[in-house]
């Protein structure tokens, strides 16, 4: 293979918490994906969330909704028919539900640790969560 700028690789390294990185390695093995792969696929879905319609966005930094490693998509459009395939047909709500579970969890344990750093606290009087002054 010859190194292009579409095809040099480089390391990117991050550190998760081991459970976190058991769940990705098993999605991956579901996916029939390395956890390379896996992780790299994520990150393009997660940022076309990010990147839609912003000024000076290139084509090919969305993620795409294919690409030659992954032909049949990615990010959400994997998560649906995985969960289709799995339970079969769903509803709206239903298939909603399923599809924003992990959110829920993320806002959870973002919330937390919000609240553990005194960043973030949940206030009666103003109905919900507010920023501390500090």
């Amino acid at each position: 293979m010859t190194d292009t700028p579409d095809s040099e690789r480089t390391r990117v390294q991050t550190y998760v918490p081991a459970y976190q990185k058991d769940v990705w390695q098993e999605h991956a093995d579901e996916l029939g994906m390395t956890q390379s792969e896996f992780v790299r696929t994520m990150v393009q879905a997660g940022r076309r969330g990010f990147l839609s319609g912003k000024p000076g966005q290139k084509d090919g930094d969305s993620g795409g909704a294919s690409s030659a490693s992954n032909p049949q998509g990615t990010g959400i459009e994997n998560t649906v028919v995985e969960t289709l395939s799995n339970e079969g047909a769903l509803d709206w709500d239903q298939l909603l539900a399923r599809l924003t579970a992990d959110v829920e969890d993320r806002l959870d344990e973002a919330l937390s640790e919000l609240q553990g750093e005194n960043r973030v606290q949940y206030s009666g009087r103003d109905g919900g969560y507010v920023l501390t002054d500090e």
